[in-house]
């Protein structure tokens, strides 16, 4: 990851797609400053397409969407949920808070288990706040991030359409 150069104008663009027909884009800015580590790795796995394909397979109203699994590349819905890159993420906390629009990285019990999948939050969630390692937010694309929340979905929170991402990094105009 340290050939990635992340600063305070890099984008990643989430294009949205379900059932072949566009939704939009979600378009996310990061905090380097208070999660390089995270940052890096987002965008590392941006740039080696890993999140091309993957869907948002967690979505709960009120609370968050979360995808970045490769599993959910797959059509066995049972392992929704427990892939990741092969690698892990040191915690990073901030008082940074997990507010409506807030990026930040799922992880299993253990705090240093971060990988690829990661959840945006739809409303406050300061519970998390020190919890969680909050890495960035959304700048344009909320509309298309409620969307997603409020999709008919399983007992398992997991969407009942396959609602896929393709990842794309930019710079922003300064």
């Amino acid at each position: 990851m340290s050939d990635v150069t992340v600063n305070e104008q890099t984008r990643l663009n989430l294009a949205i797609q379900v059932d072949g027909e566009s939704w939009g884009n979600i378009e996310l800015r990061f905090f380097p400053d208070l999660a390089p580590n995270h940052v890096k790795n987002m965008v590392t796995l941006a740039h080696d397409q890993f999140y091309d394909g993957t869907t948002f397979h967690r979505v709960i109203p009120g609370f968050m969407i979360q995808g970045g699994d490769p599993n959910s590349k797959e059509a066995d819905r049972s392992r929704h949920g427990s892939g990741g890159p092969g690698h892990r993420v040191n915690a990073e906390f901030s008082q940074h808070p997990h507010s409506r629009g807030t990026l930040s990285m799922a992880r299993a019990q253990d705090p240093n288990s971060a990988g690829s999948q990661f959840f945006i939050c739809v409303a406050d969630a300061n519970f998390l706040d020190g919890q969680y390692t909050a890495f960035g937010e959304v700048v344009s694309g909320m509309e298309i991030v409620d969307r997603i929340v409020n999709v008919p979905r399983d007992g398992n929170d997991n969407p009942h359409q396959r609602i896929e991402m393709k990842a794309s990094v930019t710079e922003a105009n300064a």
